[in-house]
């Protein structure tokens, strides 16, 4: 784990300088959160709209925005930089676990996941919306986002150990919008028809939404959370298997 940290706090080096890469992260989670709120906010108003638990129509949006937060991925940009620059055949060739060179970038995405998620939540606390699940559901809120963000970050990094190309690399990440779309984003899943019900629940998206929307309308209902996490644990170590095998396989 100590070749793994040292190159994470490089890669939390590399963000650091270029403070530019965050700021969509940030801006494009909020601007759809507000448009969200401003077209559905009426149709859904808290006195009388049951799913929502007496909070506003924003409480229901904010796990749609913090997914999308965690699903930027720009640490694979950075691989492909290093690969393009020579950097990444040295790291190949130094005497290091391959494990280290995966999860060095990995444990510089959670870090940022977790500044990233918690922002984004005050924020969300600032307009009105609550954690119902006090402050334990807010740390584990955070917590699932940040490790979301760690699940995806490995699947960009696979395209990009694939194609070597930021292009490639940067289209890649579109893959994650008709997967946020086919979940149960502006209502529960039992208002959805039945194709997209469906749909939505063969989406592993679908339960890590649930799980975090559950932390803020809800208290800490466990059938919610512990499905989010059983996704997240199962592709994150799907994810990094893949990667390890790419770079062993890598020429």
């Amino acid at each position: 784990m100590t070749q793994a940290w040292v190159l994470g706090q490089r890669a939390l080096r590399e963000a650091w300088r270029t403070p530019e890469a965050l700021l969509p992260t940030l801006f494009i989670p909020l601007f759809f959160l507000v448009v969200n709120v401003g077209q559905a906010g009426k149709i859904f108003p808290a006195a009388s709209t049951e799913f929502l638990k007496g909070q506003g129509y924003g409480a229901f949006q904010l796990p749609a925005s913090l997914l999308l937060a965690a699903s930027f991925g720009t640490a694979a940009l950075f691989l492909v930089e290093d690969i393009e620059g020579g950097y990444f055949d040295k790291l190949r060739s130094a005497p290091i676990p391959r494990t280290a060179i995966v999860l060095g970038r990995l444990i510089a995405e959670l870090a940022k996941g977790l500044l990233i998620a918690t922002a984004l939540v005050l924020l969300g606390l600032a307009f009105g919306i609550s954690i119902a699940s006090g402050l334990l559901g807010f740390v584990i809120l955070v917590g699932l986002t940040a490790l979301w963000s760690v699940v995806f970050v490995g699947f960009m990094q696979l395209i990009a150990l694939k194609t070597r190309s930021a292009a490639a690399t940067n289209s890649g990440g579109l893959v994650f919008f008709p997967l946020l779309f086919l979940t149960p984003n502006f209502v529960p899943r039992d208002l959805l028809t039945r194709p997209m019900e469906v749909a939505a629940s063969l989406n592993p998206v679908t339960y890590v939404m649930e799980g975090l929307r559950s932390l803020i309308l809800d208290d800490l209902v466990w059938s919610d959370i512990l499905p989010a996490f059983t996704v997240v644990a199962v592709l994150g170590a799907l994810m990094l298997a893949l990667n390890v095998r790419l770079i062993q396989r890598y020429d």
